[in-house]
């Protein structure tokens, strides 16, 4: 595909624009590793929430995203659910808030405030500074993949998936090692304007070009309706046969059996809280638990309207004006490829350069994000606690380059070998999600649990996680076995399995040990004041502090968490109905935004610095 020269400078322009301004900030960080992770904590929720989004607003995950709303129409909003992303909701209603009251640097180093310091603890420590590895380089992994495949198709050099992927990754670790948290965040607050602007550019034009009723002539019936059944009953096989054998293929057809996984499983994932990753890092970066709350609900609005605005105005103009193509490439269509391809036939020129510029962007808060979310877990956790505990601070930023560099250059050789984007996803969200999700629920809501459990339970799931995508396939090829599998085997299959190894692992390494001391129990207790079984920690603590106030918000957070993935999918498909002009139900879903904010503004938002004036006055008790 030949772009057009001005096309070319405005991306050309970007980058070079976006390499200087994030080293030039870059001083700021190397201050102290405080200053490098988490901005020194003096950085605004609202920011630090732009900048969770721009980092979210992936490149890999933006075709995604194209690729299903394409196939599945506007019932696609429920398949992210994968990752799952109403994980955002359960933060914003009380783990960000649980989380930030540790005042700790990374998951690791939180450890020590659940488990103390004895052998459990270490060894736990140990295995959460392993699967962070492993799920940032899976996640680098994942947009090594998107951007390869992105660049190829509109970049005018001929150069390999994989080299375009190397060439921006090199642009991007300039100022990403140099620069830390603080370069991270300000650049991805300018290429988040970007691709706002660039989005609603798309939604417009889309408007412009397709009516309402030559759209429907191309879709199948009930694509527009975010509404299903048991099955997904979306008949593609007149219009386009390879979309029906991609249903098939990704096993959505038990469309409704599917939602159901997905909405056990991300539950679980969800109030295990963030992973080891950027969106962990964010949350630590913010100034106070009241701000990391409000930054996890800013991200729901700003990620979600304006991406969703590209991913339908896309979608509807590659169905319109592009099936004809997509048809006749028969089986061999490779849908991630859709965005792409859309942008290069219906995106007028200087808009074009402007959007790819906003999608490379997207890439680069993504990767940026990645990568500097993995150094304070070798730095601060292996060599600061273990090696070096008295290093001069200028000695950790230093190493904190060095780990940075490793972590790209492992990430390139892995994803060098990747196949395609949806196959790291599935992997991440079913295999290793999986393995994380019994340990790190466990340890919010259990007192028994101890750092033995946590270490056994993140063992049986992390080496199930690895080996399970392996084995399957072996099994698969047993005559007979499941036979036509009518569903995704890697929601149904590998994340229970995985999951139940992992509990054995969690309830088997607690059982078997003893439980953590009282004071390092009540400590945590009185710091965190989660919600949950902890009735023998409670009453030690009532012994030594009468006055204190259990946390008896339970029921208004799952209430909250109700409401709020309801507020969620309305804030997702608003901008879908718009860019549809099916007004009427725009309307709708206008109105139950509105309505589940005003709930969520007297029942959640009213209550957040109350509920932290409490846990000051509880925290102040043990001192």
């Amino acid at each position: 595909m030949n772009l057009h020269v001005i096309d070319i400078v405005i991306i050309v322009a970007y980058l070079c624009s976006t390499v200087l301004i994030g080293y030039w900030v870059s001083h700021r960080a190397s201050q102290s590793m405080q200053a490098y992770f988490l901005g020194g904590n003096k950085m605004p929720w609202y920011v630090l929430g732009i900048s969770n989004a721009s980092g979210m607003f992936d490149i890999s995950g933006t075709m995604l995203l194209v690729y299903w709303m394409f196939i599945y129409g506007v019932k696609s909003v429920w398949i992210p659910w994968l990752w799952p992303t109403f994980n955002q909701i359960f933060l914003m209603v009380y783990l960000s808030a649980w989380l930030r009251r540790s005042k700790v640097m990374t998951g690791a180093e939180w450890i020590k405030t659940r488990f103390g310091t004895g052998r459990g603890a270490q060894l736990s420590h140990l295995i959460v500074v392993v699967y962070a590895f492993v799920s940032i380089i899976g996640f680098f992994s994942y947009g090594f993949k998107g951007i390869g495949k992105f660049a190829a198709t509109f970049l005018p050099w001929h150069l390999s998936p994989n080299i375009y992927a190397l060439i921006l990754i090199a642009i991007t670790a300039i100022y990403v090692i140099k620069g830390g948290m603080i370069s991270v965040v300000i650049t991805e607050v300018v290429q988040f304007c970007i691709l706002t602007i660039a989005s609603f550019a798309v939604g417009i034009i889309a408007m412009r070009k397709v009516a309402p009723d030559v759209l429907r002539s191309m879709v199948p019936a009930g694509w527009d309706n975010v509404f299903f059944g048991w099955h997904l009953n979306l008949d593609w096989s007149t219009l386009i046969p390879a979309a029906s054998a991609k249903i098939g293929q990704d096993g959505y057809g038990l469309f409704g059996f599917f939602v159901m996984m997905l909405l056990f499983k991300g539950v679980l994932i969800s109030a295990a809280g963030p992973a080891p990753n950027y969106d962990m890092q964010r949350v630590l970066s913010s100034k106070n638990p009241r701000e990391a709350s409000m930054m996890s609900a800013w991200v729901n609005i700003v990620l979600t309207f304006p991406r969703y605005f590209l991913v339908i105005g896309l979608t509807v103009l590659t169905a319109t004006f592009y099936s004809d193509f997509i048809k006749s490439m028969g089986t061999g269509m490779d849908f991630e490829l859709v965005l792409p391809l859309a942008l290069g036939r219906f995106v007028p020129a200087g808009l074009l350069g402007f959007l790819i510029a906003g999608l490379l962007a997207a890439f680069m808060s993504n990767f940026a994000s990645t990568v500097n979310a993995a150094p304070p877990y070798f730095v601060n956790d292996i060599y600061k606690r273990f090696i070096n505990p008295n290093g001069a601070p200028k000695t950790y930023v230093r190493l904190s380059y060095l780990a940075s560099f490793a972590v790209v250059v492992i990430g390139v050789l892995i994803g060098w070998n990747v196949t395609s984007v949806n196959s790291v996803v599935l992997w991440i969200v079913s295999g290793l999600w999986g393995g994380y999700t019994a340990s790190n629920v466990l340890k919010w809501y259990w007192w028994r649990f101890n750092g033995y459990g946590y270490f056994w339970g993140m063992v049986a799931g992390i080496s199930s996680a690895l080996l399970m995508p392996t084995i399957l396939d072996h099994v698969m090829d047993v005559p007979g076995f499941l036979g036509r599998h009518p569903v995704n085997l890697d929601v149904t299959v590998i994340f229970p399995l995985v999951l139940v190894i992992s509990i054995i692992g969690c309830l088997a390494g607690t059982l078997l040990t003893k439980p953590e001391d009282d004071a390092v129990l009540m400590d945590f207790y009185r710091r965190v004041r989660p919600w949950g079984f902890w009735g023998p920690v409670l009453k030690k603590v009532l012994a030594e502090d009468p006055g204190f106030k259990r946390n008896k918000d339970f029921f208004r957070d799952m209430f909250n968490i109700v409401v709020g993935i309801a507020w969620q999918i309305s804030l997702i498909a608003l901008p879908l109905y718009i860019v549809l002009q099916e007004f009427e139900r725009a309307a709708i879903t206008l109105a139950i935004t509105l309505g589940t904010s005003a709930i969520l503004k007297y029942t959640w938002f009213d209550h957040l610095s109350e509920r932290e004036v409490e846990t000051d006055k509880a925290a102040a008790g043990d001192n």
